[in-house]
């Protein structure tokens, strides 16, 4: 079977290796230049079903409770399996307790002395913590990298900067990946803006994503290489991708400073958005049309959710019964 994916993001990256390790012969479009300007590029790469629980609901824990293990099993090496830490303000001590209700369980509760033994920078900073040594997180971009590259060892065909459509004949399937462009396009599909911030520093180190729980503007901060830190994200309900707002960075600084004070001196490397496509119900949908299998509705969930999505596009394709997701080298 010939298959065209239309979108190089994690949807389709994932997709696109689900489908090759079953032999099928697999091209994958994109209107990017690159892998760049995604909203996968611009991802947390946290892989944190019970914190996202909190939000999203059971299915999100469902679908994503396997990811770190699938992405391991993809890309050894790329996942950092150091749980998440999670914390709030002495007036908003109430927030852990709401937050650890709705996240329903994986959580070990921490007093200043453990938040001190686990994140060293944080000792006498805050009171109480939870912590959910069940989570993972990745750098996205270098797992979007090496994704492409052992694809394209398998034999993948990319064909970036495709101004239009590819024409779909010669090709027995579609597969639609592409993501926000579906917006106003596909029912019910809206935009969501996540805006994010890298900053860089020396005076603070972090093991693995701490989650500021904050009633305005609630926050992540995830450790990268290189002493850089990825600050993020808004929830905007708009389709507008233009630059990261004023507020919205103030927002992101504001809250970032209050996690630590050192990052009032860090240097601010990089600002982005991304649009990132939802339903109403925030869950990814595998739908079909014709000859062509649709995937979207990541919301801000594309890494946590996408190798479960790839493996029932795979199912649906080759009329596969139903098996165990999976996402393997």
């Amino acid at each position: 079977m010939n298959v065209l994916i239309r979108g190089a993001g994690v949807a389709g990256l994932t997709t696109a290796l689900e489908l090759a390790r079953r032999n099928l012969s697999v091209t994958v479009v994109d209107i990017r230049p690159s892998l760049e300007g995604s909203a996968s590029w611009f991802a947390g790469g946290m892989l944190a079903p019970w914190c996202e629980r909190e939000s999203a609901g059971q299915g999100v824990f469902d679908l994503g409770r396997s990811a770190a293990d699938l992405w391991e099993a993809a890309l050894p090496g790329h996942v950092l399996r150091n749980g998440t830490l999670v914390v709030a303000p002495p007036r908003d001590s109430g927030e852990l307790a709401r937050f650890a209700s709705r996240a329903g369980g994986g959580a070990t509760w921490l007093d200043e002395a453990g938040i001190a033994q686990l994140e060293p920078a944080l000792a006498g900073r805050f009171r109480k913590a939870l912590f959910f040594p069940g989570e993972a997180h990745l750098d996205p971009r270098a797992a979007l990298s090496s994704l492409q590259q052992m694809l394209a060892d398998r034999g993948v065909s990319f064909r970036f900067a495709q101004s239009g459509d590819l024409p779909a004949h010669g090709f027995d399937r579609v597969v639609d990946c592409t993501g926000a462009a579906a917006v106003g396009e596909t029912r019910d599909l809206r935009g969501v803006r996540g805006e994010m911030l890298y900053l860089e520093t020396e005076e603070i180190n972090l093991a693995r994503p701490i989650r500021l729980l904050h009633p305005r503007h609630p926050i992540y901060i995830v450790p990268r290489e290189k002493n850089r830190f990825m600050v993020g994200a808004t929830m905007i309900e708009t389709d507008d991708a233009g630059p990261v707002t004023a507020r919205s960075m103030m927002e992101l600084l504001n809250a970032a400073y209050a996690l630590h004070p050192a990052f009032g001196e860090a240097r601010v490397a990089e600002t982005g958005a991304g649009i990132r496509p939802a339903y109403p119900d925030n869950l990814p949908r595998v739908t079909a049309l014709g000859d062509t299998i649709h995937v979207n509705g990541f919301y801000r969930h594309g890494f946590l959710l996408a190798p479960a999505m790839a493996g029932e596009v795979a199912r649906r394709l080759l009329a596969d019964t139903p098996q165990p997701e999976r996402l393997a080298s």
